[in-house]
């Protein structure tokens, strides 16, 4: 019997390898660099310890990474293509209507001055100010799984106001400055154009204090639980006419007591995530469907470790759904550390621009196709908890 799995098992993986070589395969019209590409993909899902050209030639048999080194820089496919067909595929094995799109950004550490995008800069993942390039990216999550949508590459002033830089690393002509918000936005839009199906967007302080972020999702009649600083001023909505402007903090002190409330923000590593919640309703776009809300979450075991979220909703929500949207952001943490560690995210070896998105976009298709086997098999997914 135990035999019996282990080639089912088997079977099943070789199947899976074959379907995402035919999501892979429409993109290239010649048959070497199509091969080179699938190679680059199981070489992605290997356990090979590094996964750069280098090593990934070496897995595919091949003497020298010309193969590989050109598949990133000069072969002739469009990566945002590739990107779209992920997009498919995702939703079709994850897709859920009450899915969450959630935006984060994450760090690669980078040496020199020479890649598209590096800069010295505030890298979340190294918790510091260091010399890196940013990405900011959009993933899914469902209760099927959570896996990666879509990526940009965020460019500091100090490369788009230097044309002579960018291109010598490739960047294409009219690719101004876009703040990270921006980028979110962006991306955002390309999933709902997309139909992918979502209810909810979440993300952190980096796109909650972001204005244009939040008017946009509302146009797009999409609901938001994003975190915002301390210092955010809301309208909290107190009786008077107008309402009363006050900071986040100011705007909790006021509360009751009672007010707050012990709820769950989901599962994690080390288990059931509890804090104490509790809401202010704040002034917003008029919107017969929804409410406008500013969330306070606490620790239980010392109350002044506090986060706060802006958050816009439909009439009628629970606190503890409140929660549990405003936990699920933390997952996107999980899957950036499981991608660079299982799918080579941050294994690259390139400075053209270029050749940072196809990279990326390889190692996004090699996490959702994990991510997919994981949920048919009905285990939890590679970025499915939050410690």
């Amino acid at each position: 019997m135990g035999d019996d799995v282990c080639v089912a098992e088997v079977r099943e993986w070789a199947e899976g390898l074959v379907e995402v070589g035919e999501l892979i395969g429409g993109r290239f019209a010649r048959s070497e660099p199509r091969a080179n590409a699938v190679e680059y993909v199981r070489g992605l899902l290997s356990e090979a310890e590094r996964k750069n050209s280098w090593t990934l030639s070496e897995r595919a048999g091949h003497r020298v990474p010309d193969r590989m080194q050109r598949l990133l820089s000069s072969t002739d496919w469009d990566p945002d293509g590739l990107r779209d067909d992920l997009r498919g595929y995702v939703v079709d094995r994850l897709g859920d209507p009450e899915g969450v799109l959630i935006v984060d950004e994450t760090g690669f550490l980078k040496k020199g001055k020479r890649s598209a995008g590096v800069a010295r800069q505030y890298s979340g993942t190294a918790g510091r100010v260091e010399n890196c390039q940013i990405g900011v990216f959009l993933t899914y999550a469902t209760n099927q799984g959570r896996t990666f949508l879509d990526r940009e590459l965020y460019l500091p002033k100090e490369w788009t106001e230097d044309p002579d830089r960018c291109a010598a690393a490739g960047i294409p002509e009219g690719r101004g400055f876009k703040t990270k918000g921006d980028l979110a936005i962006q991306m955002i839009e390309r999933a709902v154009d997309a139909g992918v199906p979502a209810w909810w967007v979440a993300g952190d302080a980096v796109y909650g204090q972001y204005h244009r972020l939040r008017r946009t999702l509302e146009e797009r009649g999409l609901f938001y639980v994003l975190a915002v600083p301390v210092s955010q001023r809301v309208v909290v909505k107190d009786g008077s006419w107008l309402g009363t402007e006050k900071r986040a903090d100011q705007a909790v002190a006021d509360l009751v007591p009672t007010a707050w409330r012990t709820r769950s923000a989901g599962s994690g590593s080390k288990g059931v995530r509890d804090y104490a919640w509790a809401r202010v309703r704040i002034n917003g776009a008029e919107d017969g469907r929804a409410e406008h809300w500013l969330l306070a979450r606490r620790s239980l075991a010392d109350p002044s470790e506090a986060a706060y979220f802006i958050c816009h909703t439909p009439k009628r929500v629970a606190l503890a759904e409140m929660a549990r949207i405003a936990g699920i952001r933390w997952a996107i943490e999980e899957t950036f550390q499981t991608a660079k560690g299982q799918t080579g995210l941050d294994h690259y070896q390139v400075r053209q621009y270029t050749g940072w998105y196809r990279h990326i976009t390889l190692s996004m298709i090699a996490h959702a196709f994990l991510t997919a086997v994981k949920a048919k098999k009905g285990a939890p997914d590679p970025g499915g908890q939050a410690s």
